[in-house]
């Protein structure tokens, strides 16, 4: 498992605002948005890694501030409102990822 600090358009490393990544054996990899100490999002890939292949998103935190939001949206490449409609359409779950 691999926790890195998200970065700016600088290039700069932004406090409390991390990437979780876990490549499994099997060749699967899931990454993690954790902002502060709450998991926001979680994108699971295919085998090969290259493409998402489920995405959930923490019920209760998704959409908790400002910066969650500005930060999940860069993590997911994607506004707020495209993130709301893919909940809306079923392609995004809400769960609770932080029990």
């Amino acid at each position: 498992m691999k926790v890195s600090n998200m970065t700016s358009s600088n290039g700069n490393k932004i406090a409390n605002q991390f990437i979780v990544t876990n490549n499994h054996k099997m060749g699967n990899k899931i990454e993690y948005f954790q902002s502060y100490n709450s998991m926001i999002a979680k994108k699971i890939y295919n085998d090969l890694g290259a493409d998402v292949v489920e995405t959930f998103l923490d019920q209760k935190y998704w959409n908790f501030s400002n910066t969650t939001s500005k930060y999940r949206n860069k993590f997911l490449n994607e506004t707020t409102k495209q993130t709301q409609a893919k909940i809306k359409s079923g392609e995004y779950k809400l769960v609770n990822l932080n029990d």
